[in-house]
């Protein structure tokens, strides 16, 4: 049934915020240079890598690594990047990977590739049997803000109490914390 409601969701939501990406496509193709979407590698269910698109809020010669781990990730930002970052806009072409199946709207965010502990941590407790999300509980728990151990902590609460009314949950919240720009650092 999840799958189905996120093919519906997602579907409905590519037509009516097609506008919207389009603008942002301009918008990120006339302020820097460099493809408009930005492909990162991804540990998907079951620790499988897939393609995760994003649009691109920092520059191409940006280390991968995640944010909270570059020294100062506000000079890799592109001139509307940070705008598209604060406000989750950067993530609507995640909707294709959902569409695709490699994501659901609600899960534990998608590790990259290179965050080893991070995987490890959530193989250990059969997270890596979930699919990864738009948002999830460790998200509008923190965000940026909680270490690997907490994102598991979090992880684990929502395969331990996953349901309809718990997704619901996590996406009111996920629109609260957007529109207070709450938990992101950069």
């Amino acid at each position: 049934m999840k799958r189905s409601i996120d093919l519906i969701i997602a579907g409905s939501a590519s037509a009516i915020l097609l506008p919207m990406i389009l603008l942002i496509c301009l918008l990120v193709a006339c302020t820097s240079r460099g493809p408009v979407i930005y492909w990162s590698r991804r540990v998907g269910r079951a620790n499988r890598i897939f393609m995760m698109p994003k649009f691109r809020s920092m520059k191409c010669d940006t280390p991968i690594l995640p944010t909270d781990l570059l020294v100062n990730p506000s000079m890799y930002l592109t001139p509307v990047g940070s705008f598209i970052r604060n406000t989750s806009l950067d993530e609507l072409p995640q909707l294709w990977s959902i569409l695709k199946g490699d994501m659901s709207f609600v899960g534990p965010r998608p590790a990259l590739f290179n965050q080893h502990n991070l995987i490890k941590l959530r193989s250990n407790f059969g997270i890596d049997g979930l699919t990864p999300g738009l948002t999830g509980w460790a998200q509008v728990n923190g965000r940026d803000e909680v270490s690997d151990y907490e994102k598991v902590k979090f992880d684990l609460e929502y395969l331990q109490n996953a349901s309809l009314l718990f997704d619901l949950k996590i996406i009111w919240l996920t629109f609260s914390k957007v529109f207070s720009g709450s938990g992101v650092s950069h």
